[in-house]
């Protein structure tokens, strides 16, 4: 009783207000209600759970009758859905009309061990249409590939463009805008910040270190972190000029870095 409570809260509270981003709505568009799972991936923090808002008001739209649950594994509320087999047994349980097609969101899905499994289960089932999205190396695209083969379209969430920039600050396109932009990037949630050198630099510096901190570091096991954080910064500084590995490699042996070639390859 007190999980369909919860649910019931879930899907009738009041959602975050957003800013559409229309290239991303009407690429996705074409492929709703379909047997197709939507997979939505990116870097963290460029607004894949907006989209996923957005997608769920178009849904409510088009049908008003159908069950939509949305499950987010950034929040507590979902903690206990560890496994793919949690998951199955979640939804199987909080659907609230079985009449009528299932619209189902997943947010940060990679958090769920062997979540493959349970959306192929769904997909069988024949009634379900699926959206989810991932930020780290697990939901690559090789993998989805073999997880889930033929059953799934993959959308690529990038930061702002130049005119979605724009949009979201509310500014005229001018010098000083595209300065601005140039400066401090495409990040979506810059809006709720002051244009700041220091404060945005502190945020940004913090999406950094959870990238490398939780999607690499953790993911290959890298021992050498340094080296990562020095490698990293050498190619940011280095973007759209030529380079090799013995280059970087004597490159950071000036600076008393010692990686080998086989190292940075590897990295």
């Amino acid at each position: 009783m007190h999980i369909i409570l919860l649910i019931r809260k879930i899907n009738e509270m009041k959602q975050p207000v957003y800013h559409i981003r229309k290239i991303y709505t009407e690429r996705i568009r074409p492929y709703m209600n379909t047997q197709i799972i939507k997979v939505i991936v990116g870097q963290r923090r460029v607004g894949k759970s907006y989209l996923l808002y957005q997608l769920m008001d178009e849904v409510k739209k088009q049908f008003p009758k159908a069950d939509v649950l949305y499950i987010n594994k950034e929040l507590f509320e979902f903690d206990n859905i560890r496994t793919y087999i949690d998951l199955v047994q979640y939804v199987r349980t909080n659907r609230q009309n079985k009449t009528e097609k299932c619209f189902l969101f997943l947010d940060e899905i990679q958090d769920i061990e062997e979540f493959e499994k349970a959306l192929r289960a769904f997909i069988a089932e024949d009634g379900y249409d699926i959206y989810c999205t991932g930020s780290n190396a697990n939901l690559l695209s090789g993998e989805l590939a073999t997880f889930l083969s033929g059953r799934y379209i993959e959308f690529k969430v990038h930061g702002l463009s130049y005119a979605e920039f724009l949009q979201f600050h509310r500014l005229e396109e001018s010098e000083d805008s595209f300065t601005k932009y140039y400066k401090f990037g495409g990040l979506p949630y810059l809006v709720n910040l002051p244009l700041e050198e220091a404060l945005v630099a502190e945020y940004q510096k913090s999406i950094y270190n959870t990238i490398v901190l939780k999607d690499i570091v953790n993911r290959y096991n890298i021992r050498q972190v340094r080296y990562l954080n020095d490698l990293t910064v050498y190619l940011a500084d280095s973007v759209g000029k030529l380079f090799s590995a013995n280059r970087i490699s004597n490159f950071l042996k000036s600076q008393r870095i010692d990686i080998q070639p086989k190292t940075i390859i590897e990295y």
